[in-house]
């Protein structure tokens, strides 16, 4: 049996509960009855949050819901934001993910990524073109940019259907990867460019740095090496090249040392996973190791007694880890209960707790994390 469990901050109900109550335990996420009644259940594959809403793109063709925040137009068109009322007829339904309204996007495709900023969502299409019967990507884009996060120009700083970007990527290219943080969007592509929207004041999409924003994809110059993945903190980008090589570079502030203290290409090499906070990277490597440096001021960096680590997910000032042995640790800044329980543990800066366990039947199939959100999907063994 399918079941996605959440905890965190949840004042605007991202977290799919049925209520705006943050939690410090898991909870189940309420689904729609689209994705309650197949069998088998559709497999969940990517969890993008911003700062109070959540994304969830699952396997079946285009099933993208939205829970949280629907004023800033980040959910989409759905039936809270048209204003449906509750059973008793009081105001909005009880928090909960629901269908992303996308009939304004042409037949025939396939959603491929998603990611959020603070207040805008991205959505990665692949379709095969009726007259070359190429494959074609296209980005859209929905929410509130006031700094060009939804990459549509100057024009339109706002929209609740999805958008889509023009003349974006540029013909010949795929998107392979796509990253954003609080207020800006790096893709990659298939030729391994990297082009970033958004706030870009600190250098974060490249030089020059945007004196205000880039309201338009544009290309990040300079790299020096082929881009395959890209993650993105709060004014930092990080690119990588293939795992073999250990290519990396930092893009924009400095702030917590996510530069200067980044690591040379024998330690980054052979990574696995990647993923970043808003001041802080972490890699993973092949062998189970976990690497990170930046901002620790509430123990946000990895900690030492993991072990082997499988998986990892790292949010806003948080990171979760799967370990080799199948126990969910998360660690770092948790005051919404995104860490669990509350604990103070000797020489501890943070909070961490074991959330999950294979040991208690389950088989953790996801995880994910977002501003103090913690997700993490599992199969109950029966």
């Amino acid at each position: 049996m399918f079941l996605l469990q959440a905890l965190g901050s949840n004042g605007s109900g991202q977290l799919g509960l049925g209520h705006k109550e943050d939690v410090s335990t898991p909870q189940p996420v309420l689904f729609p009855p689209c994705l309650i009644t197949p069998n088998p259940h559709p497999k969940l594959r990517s969890i993008a949050a911003g700062g109070n809403h959540t994304l969830l793109l699952f396997s079946s063709p285009n099933t993208l819901l939205s829970s949280g925040d629907h004023t800033t137009g980040a959910c989409g068109s759905t039936p809270t934001a048209a204003g449906a009322a509750s059973e008793d007829n009081t105001s909005e339904p009880p928090p909960q993910f629901r269908p992303v309204d996308l009939t304004a996007l042409p037949d025939c495709f396939q959603i491929k990524h998603v990611a959020a900023t603070w207040t805008a969502s991205i959505i990665v299409t692949s379709s095969h073109s009726s007259q070359t019967s190429d494959t074609c990507d296209k980005v859209y884009s929905f929410g509130t940019g006031s700094k060009g996060e939804l990459g549509l120009g100057h024009v339109t700083l706002g929209t609740v259907e999805p958008t889509q970007i023009p003349n974006f990527p540029p013909p010949g290219t795929r998107i392979v990867d796509i990253a954003a943080c609080m207020g800006h969007v790096v893709t990659v592509l298939s030729n391994g460019e990297a082009w970033g929207w958004g706030a870009g004041r600190k250098g974060q999409l490249g030089e020059p740095a945007a004196a205000a924003a880039a309201y338009s994809p544009r290309r990040i110059e300079g790299v020096g090496f082929h881009v395959v993945k890209a993650v993105c903190g709060r004014e930092f980008t990080c690119l990588f090249g293939p795992p073999e090589t250990g290519q990396m570079r930092v893009l924009g502030s400095d702030k917590w040392g996510v530069r200067s203290r980044a690591p040379g290409a024998v330690a980054v090499a052979g990574w696995k996973e990647v993923g970043a906070g808003w001041g802080s990277v972490f890699v993973l490597k092949g062998d189970g190791s976990l690497l990170s440096w930046g901002r620790d001021d509430h123990g946000q960096l990895a900690r030492d007694e993991l072990g082997r680590v499988e998986r990892i997910a790292v949010g806003s000032e948080h990171a979760l880890a799967l370990t080799e042995a199948g126990d969910l640790v998360v660690w770092g800044w948790g005051e919404h209960g995104n860490c669990g329980p509350i604990q103070k543990l000797d020489g501890e800066k943070g909070e961490r707790n074991k959330i999950a366990s294979t040991e208690h039947g389950i088989k953790i199939t996801k995880i994910g994390a977002g501003c103090a959100t913690t997700w993490f999907a599992i199969d109950k063994k029966t």
